[in-house]
């Protein structure tokens, strides 16, 4: 990718392909101090009270920068990386390639805790490796004080939901969820009748004195794209048949209707909502069902194959960081009467990470 210059004009150049950039959209990206304010880098100014038709006057490249006068008396100095990172959505953390995971996967992106950790490099390697993977597990986080709320908001913002800021996990008398018991539960994605769906689950393990109740995880991007391959009227059927998902309790009725498997503009993987429980197939022609029920089938299958399940014991003090919405989750059973297995979930959404992962990558000049 390169910047060129030709007759005031300016160029952006990329794999043989070279395209002019429009000359109001450099004049909106004028970053002196009458224009842009430094701490919060909002305009000063307004473009669309911009009159005329803005042109270039004079343009050119001095070292690192892009020099430009237009024709209402503005000049500015752009740096050129500053353009070209706009282009190649290098600072977009949603571009960030995942890595496909089995149950082989030796390495359970562990990283220790400590009290600068949030604005120290360490937070920024987790929450690469949080994208790449789709979860992280932070060791030896204090366990008094409910402080996974205290994480929570150091990242970001927590998602409060009809569960509350936060919610205990743990065995109790008439649960409104089955997570409130020493059942087994298959792998699952969390709250798939919301609206939006909460992007990401943190789960604090507070007590673990029992010696079953193991955490699994499936990586739900891997398993959609073997479906894909080796199925693809199955996962067809599941990324265009929308199910409504719906959770009733005392006092709310929550509900939403989506694809068991969502693709992103580009058909690319974006999500999965899996919790059958929960979900309620529309009514269609008999042989529509046939085939959605089949790829129901197929694709619970795989999750709930031991060759895509990761099963381990989180120890008190462990914080697991999952993307709801590329993994799925579970627990194997366990006995209460061994003693207590006590966790804290919250959820936040992804602008919280984007955001914390962006400001340390400005902070450390990565």
């Amino acid at each position: 990718m390169k910047i060129e210059l030709s007759d005031n004009k300016v160029f952006f150049e990329n794999n043989g392909s070279k395209k002019e950039i429009h000359p109001f959209w450099l004049r909106e990206r004028v970053n002196g101090e009458s224009f842009v304010d430094k701490g919060t880098q909002q305009r000063l100014f307004d473009p669309t009270e911009l009159k005329g038709n803005i042109e270039i006057k004079n343009v050119s490249l001095s070292g690192k920068f892009l020099e430009v006068a237009f024709n209402d008396g503005v000049e500015t100095k752009l740096t050129i990386q500053s353009i070209l990172n706009e282009f190649s959505n290098t600072n977009d953390v949603k571009f960030t390639d995942k890595i496909k995971w089995d149950s082989t996967l030796s390495n359970l992106n562990n990283f220790e805790f400590s009290k600068s950790i949030f604005e120290e490099k360490v937070m920024y390697e987790a929450l690469i490796s949080f994208y790449k993977y789709g979860f992280v597990i932070f060791k030896k986080v204090p366990t008094e004080n409910d402080f996974i709320v205290k994480f929570a908001n150091s990242i970001g913002s927590i998602r409060r939901t009809n569960f509350g800021e936060f919610f205990n996990v743990k065995s109790k008398p008439n649960p409104n969820d089955l997570a409130y018991t020493s059942l087994p539960l298959a792998p699952h994605t969390d709250n798939p009748y919301r609206n939006p769906v909460p992007c990401i689950q943190l789960l604090h393990c507070i007590e673990n004195e029992v010696s079953g109740g193991y955490s699994t995880l499936v990586d739900g991007y891997t398993v959609t794209e073997k479906l894909k391959k080796d199925h693809p009227d199955y996962f067809k059927i599941l990324t265009e048949i929308k199910v409504r998902y719906q959770f009733i309790d005392q006092d709310v009725v929550l509900e939403d209707w989506s694809e068991m498997i969502k693709l992103d503009e580009n058909k690319n993987f974006k999500q999965v909502r899996f919790s059958p429980r929960l979900d309620f197939v529309p009514l269609m022609d008999k042989e529509k069902l046939d085939l959605y029920y089949a790829a129901r089938n197929k694709i619970s299958e795989l999750y709930n194959s031991d060759k895509y399940r990761l099963e381990f014991k989180l120890v008190p003090g462990d914080l697991l960081m999952m993307d709801n919405y590329r993994l799925l989750h579970g627990r194997t059973s366990y006995d209460a009467n061994e003693g207590n297995r006590f966790l804290q979930g919250c959820y936040i959404d992804y602008d919280s990470t984007e955001g914390k992962l962006k400001h340390l990558k400005r902070k450390f000049n990565i």
